[in-house]
């Protein structure tokens, strides 16, 4: 269904750093990244797409995040939720919903929610029982 997705960021340097450790601990791998464009893209290692880039905005004007827009990623466990948000904290985040069960959703969907330092709001998210 979702080919790519894109996050607009301002300070690639800094939200490189910030996704790279991001992308490593839910097991994604980067497939490319162009400094001088300023962009980069991180892949599954079971298929080429959907990929999740970041960059600086194609129109030139500053990123910001948007009101209501919101990507999730999916963890293969709870406990790489937990991981992945306290990293995401650790790097400069801030916390928009601590790791826990969200039974509103389904019985076992276990989440946390942040942004990035950009505004971009993320989510990552198993829905599986625990292991």
């Amino acid at each position: 269904m979702i080919s790519h997705i894109f996050i607009g960021v301002n300070d690639f340097d800094r939200a490189f750093e910030f996704y790279s450790t991001l992308m490593r601990e839910l097991g994604h791998s980067l497939r490319f990244c162009e400094r001088d464009k300023p962009w980069a893209a991180w892949m599954t290692t079971e298929a080429p797409r959907p990929l999740f880039l970041i960059g600086k905005p194609y129109d030139g004007n500053a990123a910001y995040g948007g009101n209501g827009q919101m990507v999730a990623l999916l963890a293969r466990d709870r406990q790489t939720v937990d991981r992945a948000h306290a990293q995401a904290i650790a790097n400069g985040a801030t916390c928009e919903g601590p790791p826990g069960l969200r039974p509103q959703y389904h019985p076992h969907y276990y989440g946390a929610y942040f942004r990035d330092a950009d505004g971009n709001k993320l989510c990552v998210c198993c829905h599986d029982q625990p292991r």
